[in-house]
């Protein structure tokens, strides 16, 4: 099955944002956590979660993605910063207990000048404290454009987070085509070069999810800015091949392109076009 959706609110709930899917053509979504620049969540509303769980079966709406905010940064040397990071992450993973398959996608953070070997283990120490053993929500580290001090902008930074994790088999990736593309994984020239890559230093068993975006800036400029499909540098025909690869074609794919709904639409019915 294509599995394919966009970002959307949850501001007036779990099945509003289920239905605003299904609306535009979606069958998967992905939403804030929290408020995505600061750290208030929204209050746990057990008769909408039901109507939610309800509408989804019905309507074939799976493999839901929830997005930690920006603020949180586990790789911070600051104590408080990393204990904000893992209350955030802890009282998120408590909430979506509430729910199956979700998965809980996380910026890995910036190690802000202490070097990369340190933010990891910081990371490292952040999960390993607030994934419980019993999680039955799946966390993705997402992969990252490696501006600044940015971690995971490497896959093999990627590998190790998730080769020291004590948990690590609760612990995958999330592939943003924006940011390999700025960070010199060049998926429009060589996409079978760079899965073989990411395979080997990481393993495609744990690539669970990817989001779609196109790239304001250049190949390998360590930049983190979205575009509409086909209007950046990485073109439509990269984002065809991509949808239809062997090897991520079974995986749920959401845009994060600046987009409103009827624009998410039209490029949801344009990838279900390009899709063989």
């Amino acid at each position: 099955m294509f599995r394919i959706g966009c970002h959307l609110s949850i501001a007036d709930g779990y099945f509003a944002a289920a239905e605003a899917a299904a609306g535009i053509g979606a069958n998967t979504f992905q939403y804030f956590s929290r408020n995505p620049r600061g750290g208030a969540a929204r209050a746990v509303d057990v008769g909408d979660i039901e109507r939610f769980k309800t509408y989804c079966g019905t309507n074939g709406i799976a493999a839901v993605l929830a997005h930690a905010p920006y603020t949180i940064n586990a790789a911070s040397a600051d104590p408080r910063i990393a204990q904000f990071a893992r209350t955030c992450i802890e009282e998120d993973l408590r909430t979506m207990r509430n729910f199956e398959g979700f998965m809980y996608n996380v910026h890995p953070g910036s190690h802000t000048g202490a070097g990369a070997e340190a933010g990891i283990e910081r990371i490292v120490q952040i999960l390993d404290a607030a994934v419980r053993p019993d999680q039955n929500t799946t966390v993705l580290l997402e992969a990252m454009s490696g501006k600044g001090s940015e971690i995971g902008g490497d896959f093999t930074e990627l590998y190790g987070i998730i080769s020291r994790c004590g948990r690590c088999g609760d612990i995958g990736v999330c592939i943003d085509t924006c940011h390999i593309y700025s960070a010199g994984y060049d998926i429009v020239g060589d996409l079978d070069g760079v899965l073989e890559k990411f395979d080997k230093t990481v393993g495609l068993t744990k690539l669970k999810a990817v989001h779609l975006n196109d790239s304001m800036t250049p190949f390998n400029s360590r930049k983190d800015r979205h575009e509409l499909l086909g209007k950046g540098s990485i073109g439509l025909d990269a984002f065809a091949k991509i949808i239809n690869h062997p090897r991520l074609k079974d995986l749920p794919f959401y845009l994060e392109t600046p987009n409103d709904l009827p624009g998410y639409a039209a490029e949801i019915a344009l990838l279900k076009s390009l899709r063989n």
